[in-house]
């Protein structure tokens, strides 16, 4: 499936997206290659261009979209790790290929919602990409066996570890740089 059919399929029909999603296999070159890098730079490249013109400066706003890009597409891995290795602590299986898949398609929405960054007064918008979080709920199920009843708690220590990482690497940042 080409990226754009996936993207919608995930986005508008995501329960039956997910049982085609589960058939796949978890392949991280080509995850990566074919969906990963190509929906990361979505917010990367509006965040240069709108923090370029916002006043940040071409350089600053140049060296803030390469992080956000690496940390997008390091973070894609490391949830995945986190999924696989909080799986069994909700009662699923642990599949790092299937992990690989529910972070990658559950994060289409983040990525996909960065383009608002592209003007900085509206990218308040980009709270849209919360869907993600629904996007992930809806998965684990699927691809983690993770019962339906405990869905919500194994969503909720995942989302929980990535909020805590990406302050950790904000914070580490911002010290180095």
């Amino acid at each position: 499936m080409n990226l754009v059919d996936r993207a919608q399929a995930i986005l508008l029909s995501p329960k039956t997206e997910w049982q085609v999603i589960d058939h796949e296999t978890g392949d991280p070159t080509y995850l990566f290659t074919n969906y990963v890098a190509i929906l990361a730079a979505v917010p990367a490249a509006a965040a240069f261009i709108g923090y370029s013109f916002g006043g940040m400066g071409v350089g600053t706003a140049l060296f803030f979209a390469i992080f956000l890009y690496v940390f997008y597409c390091v973070g894609w891995y490391v949830e995945a790790f986190v999924i696989d290795a909080l799986a069994p602590t909700f009662g699923g299986q642990k599949n790092f290929p299937a992990a690989l898949k529910l972070s990658a398609y559950s994060s289409t929405a983040a990525w996909l919602a960065g383009i608002f960054q592209i003007i900085p007064a509206v990218a308040i918008l980009g709270i849209v990409g919360l869907y993600s979080v629904y996007l992930l709920w809806l998965g684990l199920p699927m691809l983690m066996q993770t019962p339906p009843d405990r869905a919500t708690a194994h969503t909720a220590a995942v989302v929980g570890i990535m909020i805590a990482i990406g302050i950790v690497v904000v914070i580490v940042s911002a010290i180095i740089f």
